[in-house]
């Protein structure tokens, strides 16, 4: 899909998890007691966090159909910065793709399965490069390394500390997001995306921490 589709959509899940940002939202707000919410994410969810969580929820959609030769990718309108035809015609005229601009402000993009395998490779890239600039950085002092697997499903945080601060406990919801938007623009179902907090010097899990308990605390 090239990298302006893939751009605007880390944009908007960065600005929504507060990953990498000056002023990161309150997605998992530990309670008045000092306990980390990490470790159970969905037991105190504020109002705020409630925000986030819907915007969380509108990844899901974004609609993808693999069809014979083709990939139909529709994208919500609250994710899409172009404005008319014309701006969407521009860009599939330059990256090789059909773009069409529903009346609901959606957008429905049309890629040869080539294509499709091409934007997942950029958008596998584009988060790894995001997940390494989390390592020592100015907002994560103390987080050492940022793994994941193949799919985005499993994410492991190396970290000099002993419990999660509160920075590295708000980045779950990157991570989440990160997880959700590659399932579901590879067209693949997951029901889970876990994140482990891991000692640097022992080497022991330390926090943990499952998307499925977003779930189970809007029930």
């Amino acid at each position: 899909m090239k990298k302006k589709l893939i751009t605007l959509l880390l944009t908007s899940a960065l600005t929504l998890s507060g990953c990498g940002g000056a002023d990161t939202p309150a997605a998992n707000t530990p309670s008045e007691t000092g306990t980390p919410a990490v470790e159970t994410p969905g037991d105190n969810v504020s109002e705020e966090d409630s925000e986030d969580l819907s915007e969380l929820d509108s990844l899901g959609d974004v609609e993808v159909e693999q069809q014979l030769f083709d990939v139909t990718i529709t994208i919500p309108a609250n994710y899409i910065e172009s404005s008319s035809q014309e701006e969407l015609d521009a860009a599939a005229k330059e990256y090789g793709y059909k773009a069409t601009l529903n009346e609901d402000g959606s957008a429905t993009y049309v890629m040869t399965k080539s294509q499709h395998k091409e934007m997942m490779e950029e958008l596998t890239s584009s988060m790894q490069e995001s997940l390494n600039s989390m390592a020592e950085s100015e907002e994560y002092p103390n987080i050492t390394s940022v793994t994941a697997n193949s799919d985005f499903t499993e994410f492991t945080v190396t970290t000099k500390n002993s419990e999660p601060d509160l920075a590295e406990s708000f980045s779950v919801m990157a991570f989440y997001m990160y997880g959700g938007m590659y399932n579901i623009f590879n067209g693949t179902e997951v029901d889970n995306i876990h994140v482990d907090f891991v000692n640097a010097d022992s080497g022991e899990i330390i926090s943990s921490s499952d998307s499925k308990n977003l779930e189970d605390s809007e029930q």
